[in-house]
C-alpha cells in the first residue's frame, strides 16, 4: 500500500498545457519517450533508458491522427489509457505522464509546412501518404513543447527514428537516441498492432517472423541481395497469403538500397489479415 502510495506521488499525470508548462519549466534535463499507448515492453525498455540518463522522464500518449493515412487504422489503433497507466504507474522513478487532447497538441493552428524530400519519399514513406508528414509535425509540437534534452525512440521503425531524428537535431538543442528493438521470446518484434492479434494469428505471426529474420544469414554471401529477396517476397507471399509492401535492404547511414550486408538492414512490411506490421533486422 505504502509501496503505490509512493509511486503515485512521484509520478504526475498532465492533461494540459497550462499544467504541463508549469510543471517542466524548472527543469532542463529531460528525457522524453513519445508513445501512442499500447504500452508494451519496448516503450518500458525506452523509458527505463531515460530514467538510467536523465533527472526527469516523461511519457506522453497520444494518438495522432494526421499522421494516419486511412481513417479505418486510426479508429481501430489500439487504445487503452486505463492499461497503458496501470503499466506505466509501476515503472519505478517515471516522473510525468502527458496525456494530452488534440487541442492541446494543434494550439498552434498553423498548418504545417513539413514536406518530404523525394529521396525520402521510399519504404514507408511511399506507401502511406503523409505519414510521416504527420509524424514530423506532431514531433516538432511536442518537441516545442516539452523542450526535452533527450528524445528516446525504438529502431522497430527505424525509418522513423531515421527521419524524426535528423529534423529534430537540425531544429532544436535535443538528442534523438534510438533504442534497439525489443522482441519477444518467439523473435516477434513488440508493437502495440500486435494487440490487434488473437492468439492464433499472433502464434502465425511469429513463425513468419522467424523465417523473415533468417533471411539476413541468407544474404550474407549473396551477389545481388535485392533480387535475391524480391524472389524471397514472391515464395512468402504465395505460402502464407500475405500482402508484402516492401522487402529490400538499404544502407542504414542513409537508406539508399544496397546489395552491401555490411551496414544494412533488411526493411520489411507486410499485411496479415488486413492487419498492417514492420520490422527490419
Amino acid at each position: 500500500m505504502f509501496y503505490l502510495l509512493n509511486i503515485l506521488i512521484q509520478m504526475k499525470i498532465i492533461l494540459n498545457n497550462n499544467i504541463l508548462r508549469k510543471t517542466l519549466n524548472p527543469f532542463n534535463d529531460i528525457g522524453f519517450v513519445p508513445t501512442m499507448g499500447g504500452i508494451h515492453d519496448g516503450h518500458i525498455s525506452l523509458i527505463k533508458k531515460s530514467i538510467q540518463l536523465n533527472k526527469k522522464t516523461i511519457v506522453s500518449i497520444f494518438v495522432n491522427p494526421k499522421q494516419f493515412n486511412d481513417i479505418k487504422d486510426f479508429k481501430s489503433y489500439p487504445s487503452n489509457i486505463k492499461n497503458d497507466l496501470s503499466i506505466l504507474k509501476k515503472i519505478r522513478q517515471l516522473d510525468f505522464i502527458y496525456i494530452p487532447k488534440f487541442n492541446d497538441i494543434y494550439e498552434d493552428k498553423k498548418k504545417s509546412h513539413i514536406r518530404l524530400k523525394k529521396k525520402d519519399k521510399i519504404l514507408c514513406a511511399k506507401h502511406r501518404k503523409g505519414h510521416f508528414e504527420g509524424v514530423l509535425d506532431v514531433m516538432n509540437r511536442l518537441t516545442t513543447l516539452i523542450k526535452p534534452k533527450k528524445i528516446y525512440m525504438g529502431k522497430k521503425d527505424f525509418q522513423q527514428f531515421f527521419l524524426v531524428r535528423n529534423f529534430i537535431e537540425q531544429k532544436f538543442n535535443t538528442k534523438v537516441i534510438g533504442c534497439k528493438t525489443i522482441r519477444n521470446k518467439n523473435k516477434l518484434a513488440l508493437s502495440s498492432r500486435n494487440f490487434l492479434l488473437n492468439k492464433q494469428e499472433l502464434n502465425d505471426v511469429e513463425k513468419i517472423s522467424k523465417l523473415f529474420l533468417n533471411l539476413k544469414n541468407k544474404i550474407k554471401n549473396t551477389n545481388n541481395i535485392n533480387r535475391f529477396l524480391q524472389k524471397s517476397k514472391k515464395e512468402f507471399e504465395s505460402f502464407f497469403k500475405i500482402k508484402i509492401e516492401y522487402l529490400e535492404n538499404r544502407n542504414t547511414k542513409n537508406l539508399t538500397i544496397s546489395n552491401k550486408y555490411q551496414k544494412s538492414k533488411i526493411f520489411l512490411s507486410y499485411y496479415y489479415k488486413g492487419i498492417r506490421l514492420i520490422d527490419n533486422f
